[in-house]
């Protein structure tokens, strides 16, 4: 009897653990088709917003600084981040063998002005004696053939003298290339601005297939550059006011004005790139952030603009689970249960006041069931 007992407390045990564990290893297996949503970004200026795409900041001016010769950097005069001026040193090259060739090459110029000097004394002292010769003619006192054999030489000596002057002129030339060889071992900047990479380091060398030292970008031509829907263009114009939250401040808001629309059209994903400026200074703005742009119908005033965007959870996405509010985050196909804190309605569903950031994927109306870990894919839309 006893026996029986124990066979019947274990199926019993074995049953309440396949009830528990079946449903979370079929939830880690199979694939739930369910629909997405996401974490909306959404600002004060809701009632003017036209159209809102996402997009970077890149710089207008950049200037990827090369070198245009090969050898050994000796010193390193920047580090990324530093801002520089145009006309300042960023790096130096190794130049002791290129202040050598000049070393030789000015002694060479200095004899050869020295053999010009030579030959315009020597034009110099058969000129005066010509002279004296030509007056003895004159007088009867001697022949003309020796006047005649001093013209002839003074003649020579002329070709000789041009020669000289020619020989120093040529020597001066490539002196003056050798030196200019060598002030293209500095690197100059060619523009105000920061730079943006990093530098080689003391002793690195660098040639011609990779000519690049350093690259700078001006901060102050900063612009956001965004995909728009081509079907949203006929909403946007140059000068039109719009917004700009970067996601690295999310709190933040950048007036900004419309700066140039493109001249194509990505057919694949049927949008137009777009150009907006900042109005004011944007400071601790950089290169490459993720920004989202919102194009107004009217420009906002600076109140206005003091107001911080505010995350919008859709009310779909939030499900009890043990007494408390949670998504399902998605990510790389599966959902992940995150707790969150709601506030007041908002525009597209609850204000999140803790909770995953902007743009973060969630499942849509989870099921009763819905597991953590639970495998998804997003179901196909009905056309």
């Amino acid at each position: 009897m006893r026996t029986a007992l124990l066979v019947v407390a274990s199926l019993a045990a074995v049953g309440a653990a396949a009830a528990f564990l079946v449903p979370r290893a079929q939830s880690a297996v199979f694939k739930t088709e369910v629909s997405f949503t996401e974490v909306a970004l959404v600002s004060p200026a809701q009632a003017s917003i036209t159209v809102t795409s996402t997009g970077y900041v890149v710089p207008q001016v950049v200037s990827r600084v090369g070198t245009k010769v090969m050898g050994r950097f000796a010193r390193v005069h920047v580090k990324e981040g530093d801002v520089v001026k145009a006309g300042d040193v960023l790096a130096e090259l190794e130049d002791a063998d290129q202040r050598s060739l000049i070393a030789a090459a000015e002694a060479k110029v200095a004899a050869a002005r020295a053999r010009a000097a030579a030959s315009r004394a020597s034009l110099l002292e058969i000129r005066q004696q010509e002279a004296r010769e030509r007056s003895l003619v004159d007088q009867g006192a001697i022949g003309r053939a020796t006047v005649e054999d001093m013209a002839a030489r003074i003649q020579a000596l002329e070709a000789s003298a041009k020669a000289a002057e020619a020989e120093v002129k040529a020597a001066a030339a490539d002196a003056e290339s050798l030196r200019v060889t060598l002030a293209d071992r500095k690197i100059l900047a060619p523009i105000n601005g920061t730079v943006v990479a990093k530098p080689p380091e003391v002793g690195e060398m660098v040639g011609l297939e990779n000519p690049i030292v350093v690259e700078i970008a001006d901060f102050g031509s900063l612009v956001v550059e965004t995909d728009v829907p081509e079907t949203r263009l006929h909403l946007i114009a140059p000068g039109k006011p719009c917004e700009i939250v970067l996601d690295a401040y999310p709190a933040k808001r950048h007036r900004c004005t419309t700066l140039e629309i493109g001249k194509r059209v990505n057919r694949a994903k049927a949008t137009v790139p777009v150009k907006v400026k900042f109005v004011d200074a944007a400071a601790d703005v950089i290169p490459d952030m993720s920004a989202r742009v919102s194009f107004l119908s009217e420009a906002l005033s600076e109140q206005a603009m003091k107001e911080p965007p505010k995350r919008v959870v859709p009310e779909a996405a939030l499900v009890d689970r043990l007494g408390a509010k949670v998504v399902f985050v998605v990510h790389e196909g599966q959902a992940k249960m995150v707790p969150v804190k709601v506030g007041g309605p908002a525009p597209g569903g609850l204000e999140l006041l803790d909770g995953p950031a902007p743009g973060t994927r969630l499942v849509a109306s989870p099921p009763p069931d819905f597991a953590d870990g639970q495998k998804v894919k997003e179901k196909e839309k009905e056309s």
